[in-house]
């Protein structure tokens, strides 16, 4: 489905990304794990097309992603949530999920700012989607609550909405779990794997906890410095001793 080869981004004189190449097969889940600084969140910029690589290709189900413009990914069915929550804090819980259903919507600017008859059937069934994810995502009780002012976990689950609001095939998951205490993210992995089987989805995650990335890829990358030095089943990164030196580390 997603096929990265020698992507290598700089800014300035640091090399974000060097050289960067993995496959995604439909249906798998692949975990991208490494150091703080090691490049993981810049390789999401590039595959959302929120940064433009210096070198290398990126196809996705045959297609050249990097000559997309970003609305026109997501488009394509890739969704994406953030390190740091990207929720838009005074609007509600539904219109903050009804902003990713929007990718989907056929109206203009004109038609919208008339608000013509079909722009108004339009929205009503937008807003039936997102409520039937609110329901799905056990967030109806918060729906008509600004985003601002709710609990840490229950915001996770309301991006994971919005991103599941595109209907996504391939979705990006960046430290879904980075703040959550541990029953939290128990909770959120069994969530992850149902949706994952409910929704087909394709999932590539960037996490630090390594429970949930162990627990939930079929298949790990590893990245230090901006550089892969290791991928395969989670049982063989997690024995590599670049990856151990690099990353995990070893019993006092």
């Amino acid at each position: 489905m997603l096929t990265v080869d020698g992507i290598t981004v700089r800014f300035g004189g640091i090399t974000a990304l060097d050289g960067v190449a993995f496959a995604v097969e439909a249906g798998s889940a692949v975990g991208l794990i490494g150091p703080n600084g090691a490049g993981k969140t810049t390789l999401f910029n590039c595959l959302t097309r929120r940064c433009t690589p210096d070198a290398g290709t990126v196809r996705y189900e045959g297609e050249d992603l990097l000559g997309l413009a970003p609305h026109a990914v997501a488009r394509r069915g890739i969704a994406r949530t953030f390190q740091n929550l990207g929720l838009f804090p005074r609007l509600t819980v539904r219109e903050n999920v009804m902003v990713g259903a929007h990718t989907r919507g056929r109206a203009g600017h004109l038609a919208a700012a008339l608000r013509l008859p079909r722009v108004r059937q339009e929205e009503a069934r937008l807003r039936d989607q997102a409520d039937e994810l609110l329901r799905r995502l056990d967030l109806s009780d918060v729906a008509d609550r600004p985003a601002s002012g709710l609990p840490f976990g229950t915001l996770k689950r309301v991006e994971l909405a919005r991103a599941l609001a595109v209907r996504p095939r391939l979705l990006l998951l960046d430290e879904p779990v980075n703040g959550l205490s541990h029953g939290e993210v128990d909770d959120f992995a069994d969530l992850v794997r149902a949706i994952r089987q409910d929704f087909d989805l394709t999932l590539v995650v960037v996490e630090h906890h390594m429970g949930f990335v162990m627990g939930l890829c079929d298949r790990v990358v590893c990245l230090d410095f901006g550089r892969k030095i290791a991928e395969g089943p989670p049982e063989q990164v997690q024995r590599d001793p670049a990856v151990i030196e690099a990353y995990l580390g070893v019993a006092a």
